[in-house]
């Protein structure tokens, strides 16, 4: 929209003729569909509650007061975290399934062009953007290139390893013959003993944090100080370009 286009508008609606120009230059694109939205609020909640309960199971409150078969506060917690364990692995297993079946943003996930040149120099661009060096981001439709290799490392293959290490553990609570056992009995003997996949497990609840902790920051920033919508796009859907 031209300056004497916006005065005119601004002559009959009364606002301000900058502001309707402004708005004129705003953009919009559909990127993530409903199932990656739900899926995402989902797995944020129960990381949430995998990582609180998972620190009192590796670092347990003070004795409760009185007879303990009165008390089953660790099995509540226990309990909240297989649950959570749960939902989070049935999550990431429809996730890949939408990966194939929904647009192309849902794969983004799962593949790193890491064998593109064009990629790296993008990558470098955002390293320099996140580093205060340069004024302004290029605009990605999708996730950009170093929150991509962000979400593929510090996500997905995380993700992973505390599933396979996770699913152990439970399978060795609940025992020989069980299908936890069956599937992923192997994991304990291959890392040395349940000491040794309790101690990798827990670190690995630390390295989800930090991960949480970028993922937010990087987020809210980029709303911000960037050219495109962030937090808003994982609800409504739509990325909004700004000029």
């Amino acid at each position: 929209m031209t300056a004497a286009n916006a005065d005119k508008l601004a002559d009959v609606t009364g606002i301000d003729p900058g502001a309707i120009e402004q708005g004129a230059t705003i953009k919009s694109v559909y990127v993530y569909e409903a199932p990656v939205r739900l899926w995402h609020w989902i797995n944020a909640l129960s990381i949430t509650v995998l990582a609180i309960t998972g620190y009192f199971i590796g670092s347990p409150l003070p004795t409760m007061p009185g007879e303990a078969s009165d008390h089953y506060l660790m099995g509540y917690i226990r309990f909240a975290h297989f649950a959570a364990g749960y939902v989070f692995a049935v999550g990431l297993l429809g996730r890949i399934y939408w990966a194939f079946v929904g647009n192309h943003h849902a794969r983004e996930l799962f593949t790193l062009p890491i064998f593109q040149r064009a990629y790296w120099a993008e990558v470098l661009t955002m390293l320099k953007w996140y580093a205060f060096l340069i004024p302004a981001p290029s605009r990605y439709v999708g996730h950009n290139p170093l929150a991509r290799a962000a979400m593929f490392f510090g996500f997905f293959f995380l993700s992973v390893f505390m599933l396979v290490t996770g699913f152990a553990l439970y399978g060795e609570g609940t025992q020989a013959g069980s299908w936890a056992e069956r599937c992923f009995g192997w994991v304990i003997p291959l890392m040395g003993q349940s000491q040794d996949v309790h101690t990798w497990h827990h670190m690995g609840l630390w390295g989800m944090v930090m991960f949480v902790m970028l993922h937010v920051y990087a987020a809210i920033r980029e709303d911000i100080m960037g050219r495109q919508s962030i937090v808003s796009t994982m609800i409504s859907g739509y990325r909004t370009f700004k000029k």
